[in-house]
């Protein structure tokens, strides 16, 4: 095992929990700013969902209303949070 620091987070909801362990140095480099290592993991999640649905919904097949619905969901909470849109923070543009 290697002797690299870690950091473990608790990710919660209604209905259940979670937690995933990261390596502190890694957080740190993702970390935008000042930063701190909730945030960053936070941005990252939120990165990492409306990507997976962008490339779902434009990329997949037999996609349907409500995923359609979902994404764009996603992607509104995406331009709440970091200020640009899903398309000019990836310059992925459909």
């Amino acid at each position: 095992m290697s002797d690299v620091e870690t950091i473990t987070f608790s990710i919660e909801s209604e209905d259940d929990a979670d937690e995933v362990t990261l390596p502190t140095g890694l957080v740190d480099l993702l970390a935008e700013g000042e930063q701190g290592p909730a945030e960053t993991v936070g941005d990252i999640a939120l990165l990492a969902f409306a990507s997976r649905a962008h490339h779902v919904v434009h990329h997949g097949e037999d996609v349907d209303e409500e995923l359609e619905a979902q994404e764009e969901r996603v992607m509104d909470l995406f331009e709440e949070r970091f200020g640009v849109s899903f398309a000019e923070a990836t310059g992925h543009h459909h």
